[in-house]
């Protein structure tokens, strides 16, 4: 599990083309830190597995499903990234609950910057709009966010100058892919509600 809260603005260091999945090497001195074979951290908001590491870059291997969900297929080596751990069982839980799965990808829709802040539209996926509600919690690109105003085909938030210089929020355009994952409280209920509906007209014994 994760916050979203971004620890650190790595790289992609290294891309390797395989049939269907691709191994990418991404410089994070900060998360490599304390990581070992098989730990998580998120890239961009999605979960992905150590599977080798030195000094300042590990390695992840990102199957299909995850480049067909996501936005991690259309990396270049140099591109910036956001980078989380795994949150410790004693952290501070900063963000909201995230768990590093993307539900779609995004686009950036437009930037209206201000005086001490941004305001960043974002297009989404139709079917994650009725997770989408005016002061609820958003991930994108693993970043924890807070919605600002929804309609039929963008939301938008507000950008403080730390998410701005801390995250790749700060440097993405308009026509720029973006991963998006809802909040999972909202899915849940969504799924026990409509369970609930199925159980009404059944027999009780």
């Amino acid at each position: 599990m994760f916050t979203g809260i971004v620890e650190e603005l790595g790289s992609v260091a290294g891309i390797e083309e395989q049939d269907d999945a691709i191994r990418l090497t991404l410089r994070g001195p900060l998360v490599v830190s304390d990581a070992g074979h098989g730990d998580s951290i998120a890239v961009n908001g999605c979960c992905l597995t150590v599977t080798d590491q030195d000094a300042d870059t590990f390695t992840v291997d990102v199957m299909k499903e995850s480049l067909d969900k996501t936005s991690l297929g259309a990396l270049a080596v140099g591109d910036p990234v956001n980078l989380e751990r795994a949150m410790r069982a004693d952290g501070r839980f900063g963000g909201h609950v995230v768990q590093g799965h993307v539900d779609g990808t995004g686009t950036i829709a437009s930037r209206t910057a201000s005086e001490h802040w941004e305001v960043v539209a974002v297009a989404y996926p139709r079917e994650l709009g009725r997770y989408l509600v005016p002061k609820g919690s958003v991930t994108i690109d693993g970043t924890s966010l807070t919605v600002v105003d929804v309609d039929d085909e963008t939301f938008t938030i507000s950008l403080i100058p730390t998410t701005l210089a801390a995250t790749t929020l700060g440097t993405k355009q308009p026509g720029d892919p973006v991963n998006l994952e809802v909040d999972v409280l909202a899915k849940y209920v969504e799924r026990l509600l409509a369970s609930g509906r199925a159980t009404e007209g059944e027999p009780r014994s």
